[in-house]
């Protein structure tokens, strides 16, 4: 019935991405969708007050070597699973067929809620500074939003190119713009107590929270891992993937470690904390006008802005893939899974997504939240911690896919590495679950959530039983007919002869 429905569909309804994104592309993307200036104006001072204070800009080094070594294994299996589904894909070819579509909508609560937490913020943002800063309207803050799902949806809606474009350019003003307020610091020699030794130091890094640190520091890396959400659109996915998923976590990790400790440098050890917990939404602005000057804080203003919008226009794109690998192989409607013959991009997923992102908003006025009090913590808190169990059941399943299969021989790559990330993910996923409740605001809206969390990955199995032709690692047929490969075989991973890997598999 699957291959019927493919088959008959394709010549009028194509369902082929296209596109020839190279590294620095997907980097683009990936690093637009860590919204860094977001993460070094808001999560940093929050870290700073409610985790391990001085000591938290460690925290993204060491959340950076827990998801280097996740990495490793997840590269190792781009090349055995072609598709594009990413998390759930991967998920399945190790766990197996309903795991795997557990994952499938574990990941979309996880991208969904981040987005929503986003909009959230930044229709408030953009209020407060139309009506506070330029003198314009006090407008509800749904209202901006709305203006920004408008303007994502468009976007999304068209080639994938055309995305790209946008969020380099904005990627690339608000990184150089960090960069230089980092400089600014350096240069001085830091605020009133030097350079900040803190982060260097075991009594620095164990202070207060460590705990609650290193999950700030976590959320702050959501959507590193969607570089192979773009498989079907990179000139060369074997090679640009591998480089892509690398590139991204490097340039994230260094940026936020680089960017925390400059903040906290630039007032002390002592007084980053007081600052942090007096102005947490201005102390980053205040950092860029006493080391940098007045007119570099309206920047850094201006450009939290559009780090908030290439988030969610990043995350609308990974959404709307998702949504249409999920339709492609049977798990959603196929119709959802059409690409526009023009544009070649998922129009159909991403008319669905601005649907629905409408539809949360109605929501979340209807009952009343406050946009970043709740509706920014409480989605930021269920993407955060879907995004740690989406990795480690990742990296629990490329242990099992390699030891079943035994297609890649490299140890480091397929074991090592892989053992190290699944310790390492389940301090962080026990870390997170302790302190969730202080993370959503209390533990009975927690409770709630988590529950949420596990009803969404238990979908996935119910699915499975009611379309036993969903299957995330069905190749649909059209695809077989188009590349002339081999037919497609349900529930089997398309493989490859293993070789000697390339430099930019090796790790």
């Amino acid at each position: 019935m699957a291959s019927t429905a493919s088959t008959t569909e394709a010549p009028a309804q194509p369902r082929r991405l296209s596109g020839r994104l190279g590294v620095g592309s997907i980097v683009f993307m990936v690093v637009a969708a860590a919204a860094p200036l977001t993460v070094v104006g808001g999560s940093v001072p929050l870290g700073i007050t409610i985790g391990n204070g001085a000591g938290f800009p460690a925290m993204y080094a060491v959340g950076s070597v827990v998801l280097f070594f996740f990495a490793v294994g997840f590269v190792a299996m781009t090349r055995y699973v072609p598709n594009a589904g990413a998390f759930y894909t991967y998920i399945a070819a190790g766990l197996g067929r309903l795991h795997g579509l557990g994952g499938s909508f574990l990941a979309l609560l996880t991208y969904q809620t981040i987005q929503a937490a986003v909009y959230g913020y930044l229709g408030a943002a953009l209020g407060g500074v139309v009506s506070d800063d330029l003198g314009g309207p006090d407008l509800p803050w749904w209202v901006w939003t709305g203006l920004a799902i408008a303007v994502v949806g468009f976007l999304g809606y068209r080639h994938i190119d055309l995305s790209s474009k946008v969020l380099g350019v904005l990627l690339i003003a608000e990184i150089g713009i960090v960069l230089v307020v980092d400089a600014g610091v350096v240069l001085a020699g830091g605020g009133p107590e030097g350079f900040s030794t803190a982060s260097l130091t075991p009594s620095g890094i164990a202070a207060g929270a460590p705990g609650i640190g290193l999950m700030f520091a976590l959320a702050g890396f959501i959507g590193f891992e969607c570089t192979a959400v773009f498989r079907d659109e990179a000139r060369d996915p074997d090679r640009t993937i591998p480089r892509a998923t690398y590139a991204s976590l490097a340039v994230i990790g260094v940026f936020y470690t680089l960017s925390a400790w400059s903040v906290v440098s630039a007032w002390g050890d002592t007084g980053a904390v007081t600052e942090a917990a007096a102005d947490p939404e201005g102390m980053v602005v205040q950092t860029a006008s006493d080391f940098v000057g007045v007119a570099a804080g309206d920047v850094v203003q201006a450009l939290l802005l559009t780090s908030l919008f290439a988030c969610v226009l990043s995350f609308h794109n990974v959404v709307n893939r998702y949504v249409f690998s999920m339709a492609n192989t049977g798990v959603l409607p196929r119709f959802w899974g059409r690409s526009h013959a023009r544009h070649h991009s998922p129009h159909t997923a991403s008319l669905l997504q601005t649907g629905a992102s409408v539809a949360l908003v109605v929501a979340f006025v209807a009952a009343g939240l406050d946009p970043v009090l709740q509706v920014y913590t409480w989605m930021s808190g269920i993407a955060t911690l879907g995004f740690i169990l989406l990795m480690l059941l990742t990296c629990i399943a490329v242990l099992v896919f390699f030891a079943r299969t035994r297609v890649d021989a490299r140890v480091w790559n397929t074991k090592v590495a892989p053992v190290i990330g699944v310790v390492g993910l389940l301090v962080a996923a026990y870390l997170t679950a302790a302190n969730f409740g202080l993370l959503v605001g209390g533990w009975t809206v927690g409770a709630v959530f988590l529950v949420l969390i596990v009803a969404s990955y238990l979908v996935g199995p119910l699915v499975g039983v009611l379309k036993p032709g969903a299957d995330p690692l069905a190749v649909a047929a059209f695809e077989a007919q188009l590349d002339a490969a081999e037919p497609a075989v349900p529930h089997q991973v398309r493989s490859t002869p293993h070789t000697a890997p390339d430099s930019e598999d090796i790790a």
